[in-house]
C-alpha cells in the first residue's frame, strides 16, 4: 500500500502574477467599469449624474447615424478581408524563399507598416490631390473626374485603397511565414507525385498556412473594424457620412458632442459587435479547416 504524498502548496507564487494582474486592472477592468457605470447613467455635472437604467442603450440603438455607421463599417471591412487576404497570399506566394533577395524583399514590404496612422493618411491626401498628387494627377489625364473630396465613391474606394496599400504586407509577412514552415518532404512527395502548382498550393500550402491565416483574417478585421485616425485624415468622414465608420461616430458622440453616457454605451455595444464577429470568423474558418482536413483524409 503505497504511502500518499502530501505535496506543500506555496501560496507565495501568486505574488509573481501580482504585476500582471495590477496592469490589466489599470489598463483594462477598470476603465470597462468606468465606460458601464457611464452607460447607465445621465452625466449633468461632475457633481450631478441621474441614473437611467438603459435609456442610453435604445436611443442609441435607434440612431440612423450609427446604422449608417455600421453599414459603412460592415462593408469597408469585408472588403479589406476580400481583398487583401489573397493579395497578401498571392504576394507571399511571389516572394523570394533565400537569399540576399529574400531579406531585401521582406525589408520592402514591411516598410509601410513602419509609417504612421496619421502620416499614412496625409500622404494619401496628397497623393490624391489632382494638382499636385500624382494617383490623382493621372487619373485627371486619363480623363477620369477623380475627387475624393467631392465624391462619396471615389472617397470610399480611396480609404479602402489607402488600407490595402498600408496593410496587404501584414498578411504578406504572416503568409510567407507560413510557407517558409512547410518542411520541403511536402515538396518532395508532391514532385515525385507530379503535382502542379495549383495542387501544390490547394492540398500542401494552403492547408499549412490556414493557422496563420486565422490570425491574419483576425487582426485584419479587427484593425479594419476600428480604423479612425487614417481616414480622419483624409476625408474627415465625408463627404457627408461616405466614410465615418464606427470609431469616428463615437468620437463624435464622445468628444464632439461631449454625451459621454451615449458615447459609453455604444462603447459597449461596439465592443461586443467586434466580439461577435470575431467568434463568427473563428468558428466558420475553424469549421472550414476540418472540412478540409476530413476531404483530404477521405482522398
Amino acid at each position: 500500500m503505497s504511502a500518499q504524498l502530501n505535496k506543500p502548496v506555496n501560496q507565495k507564487a501568486w505574488f509573481l502574477i501580482l504585476p500582471v494582474f495590477i496592469c490589466v486592472a489599470f489598463s483594462a477592468i477598470l476603465p470597462l467599469m468606468t465606460v458601464v457605470n457611464y452607460s447607465v447613467q445621465d452625466i449633468i455635472s461632475p457633481e450631478r449624474r441621474v441614473f437611467v437604467g438603459t435609456e442610453w442603450f435604445a436611443a442609441v440603438m435607434r440612431d440612423e447615424d450609427l446604422h449608417a455607421a455600421l453599414w459603412n463599417q460592415l462593408r469597408f471591412s469585408l472588403a479589406v478581408l476580400a481583398v487583401e487576404i489573397p493579395l497578401g497570399i498571392a504576394l507571399a506566394l511571389a516572394m523570394p524563399a533565400e537569399g540576399w533577395k529574400a531579406s531585401a524583399t521582406l525589408v520592402i514590404v514591411a516598410l509601410s507598416l513602419l509609417i504612421p496612422w496619421n502620416v499614412v493618411g496625409t500622404i494619401w491626401q496628397i497623393f490624391g490631390r489632382a494638382d499636385i498628387g500624382l494617383m490623382g494627377h493621372a487619373l485627371q489625364e486619363l480623363g477620369i473626374e477623380y475627387s475624393y473630396t467631392g465624391d462619396s465613391t471615389h472617397a470610399w474606394l480611396t480609404v479602402l485603397l489607402m488600407d490595402v496599400w498600408h496593410w496587404t504586407p501584414l498578411v504578406a509577412l504572416l503568409a510567407y511565414a507560413g510557407l517558409r514552415s512547410i518542411p520541403d518532404a511536402y515538396y518532395q512527395a508532391a514532385r515525385i507525385d507530379g503535382a502542379s502548382k495549383f495542387a501544390v498550393f490547394r492540398y500542401i500550402q494552403l492547408p499549412k498556412m490556414r493557422g496563420v491565416l486565422m490570425i491574419a483574417v483576425l487582426l485584419r478585421f479587427m484593425d479594419s473594424f476600428m480604423i479612425y485616425t487614417e481616414p480622419f485624415v483624409l476625408t474627415g468622414g465625408g463627404p457627408g457620412n461616405a466614410t465615418t465608420f464606427l470609431s469616428q461616430y463615437l468620437t463624435q458622440k464622445a468628444v464632439g458632442q461631449f454625451d459621454l453616457g451615449p458615447a459609453a454605451a455604444f462603447s459597449l455595444i461596439y465592443f461586443l459587435i467586434i466580439l461577435l464577429f470575431c467568434f463568427v470568423l473563428y468558428n466558420w474558418m475553424q469549421r472550414l479547416g476540418q472540412a478540409s482536413a476530413e476531404g483530404a483524409g477521405h482522398d
